[in-house]
């Protein structure tokens, strides 16, 4: 910030970064426009397609992992036995639990793909009708 010496007291001018920063600030309070509106709107349309399915598939990736590792668990620990398990069914038990975990687990990225082409199509119309508009 400088201070420069003026007929009437003291004037200030602020920096390019200051400026900038007075800018974004005033702009949190003035209304926008309707392209700025339809622009937010796109962009949050467009990020909710891979929100939803990032989500869901890091749902199923951490539950199926959490399996896979309860089973290893049995199988490499003495965990059978503290839960009244004897040790070749322990074994068996671990082996069958740990596959479903990890078929579970590797569900998550094609989970992930069928959610965004799902949403995808269910806004398409939505988001070419934003863009369209937003492009003339």
């Amino acid at each position: 910030m400088d201070n420069q010496n003026n007929q009437n007291g003291f004037s200030y001018t602020y920096s390019a970064k200051e400026q900038a920063e007075l800018k974004r600030i005033r702009d949190k309070y003035t209304a926008p426009t309707e392209a700025e509106d339809k622009m937010a709107r796109l962009r949050r349309l467009d990020a909710s397609v891979t929100n939803t399915a990032q989500a869901v598939a890091l749902l199923f990736g951490v539950i199926g992992t959490l399996i896979l590792g309860f089973g290893m668990s049995l199988i490499m620990t003495e965990l059978g036995e503290a839960l009244g398990i004897s040790g070749d069914a322990a074994m068996m038990i671990g082996i069958t639990v740990g596959v479903a975990g990890g078929i579970l687990a590797s569900l998550a990225y094609p989970i992930y793909n069928a959610i965004v082409k799902a949403k995808r199509k269910k806004l398409a119309s939505e988001i070419i009708r934003l863009t369209d508009e937003l492009m003339k």
